[in-house]
Parts: C-alpha cells; sequence; structure tokens
C-alpha cells in the first residue's frame, strides 16, 4: 500500500525521461531545432541531462520498493 506512491512516481518519471529523449533525438536526426530561438546544441545538452535526470529520478523510484 505504500508503495503506490513511489510506483506511480517512477513510472511518471521514466515515461516523461523517455519521451524526452526520443523526442530530442528525433529532432537531432531531422536536424531541427530543439528549441526554438535557442544554440542546437546547447539545447540539445540541457534536454539529454534532464532526460536522463528524469530516468534516474525513476531508477531510484522504482528500486526503493
Amino acid at each position: 500500500m505504500e508503495s503506490s506512491p513511489a510506483i506511480f512516481a517512477g513510472v511518471v518519471f521514466a515515461l516523461f525521461g523517455a519521451g524526452l529523449l526520443a523526442w530530442t533525438g528525433t529532432r537531432l536526426r531531422r536536424r531541427e531545432p530543439v528549441a526554438v530561438g535557442v544554440n542546437r546544441v546547447a539545447s540539445a545538452t540541457v534536454a539529454s541531462v534532464a532526460a536522463a535526470a528524469a530516468l534516474a529520478l525513476a531508477a531510484y523510484c522504482l528500486t526503493r520498493l
């Protein structure tokens, strides 16, 4: 019963991280900007770091069951 919030948070972080990583990769592969009006390398780096952080938080939440 107490593990339900951890499971929910882990799944949300995992979905967000995976979606952001897939979206960033798709934008880079098509040579489109990741964020409008921002340097392409900087925006891709920030988006990738945010996706990795979300996936790390998902792993942390799901291992604390």
